[in-house]
């Protein structure tokens, strides 16, 4: 089991650690040409705070853990994680994007609360 949960704390840590980076470094425009169209409704500044939230939460995936100084921030990062990932089906899905919802979001959201569950 601490295999499986250090893998699926890797995996995501490096899609949000990716993910957070493009949104603190492109424009709304080119992030909606390159895929990222759940930024849609949000304007900028909102974009760049959950890309901080991101990148943290990534960080906050390993590093505790890792180091074992405050072990118990990893699932929290895990629930924030699972908490953007409400919060882009949400956009996605007002934007008609149903396999995105259905897709990328809730496996991703599935991964976090695994990640949390079994880290708690």
């Amino acid at each position: 089991m601490n295999i499986a949960l250090w893998i699926a704390q890797g995996l995501l840590a490096a899609v949000f650690l990716g993910s957070g980076f493009l949104k603190s470094t492109q424009t709304k425009e080119k992030m909606i040409a390159t895929g990222q169209t759940g930024v849609a409704p949000f304007p900028l500044p909102v974009i760049r705070v959950v890309a901080a939230l991101e990148i943290a939460a990534a960080l906050g995936l390993i590093v505790p853990r890792l180091t074992g100084i405050a072990p118990v921030l990893t699932p929290l990062a895990a629930i924030g994680l699972a908490a953007v990932m409400i919060g882009a089906a949400v956009a996605h899905w007002s934007l008609r994007e149903y396999k995105q919802v259905f897709g990328a979001n809730m496996l991703l959201l599935l991964v976090c609360l695994f990640v949390a569950l079994g880290r708690f």
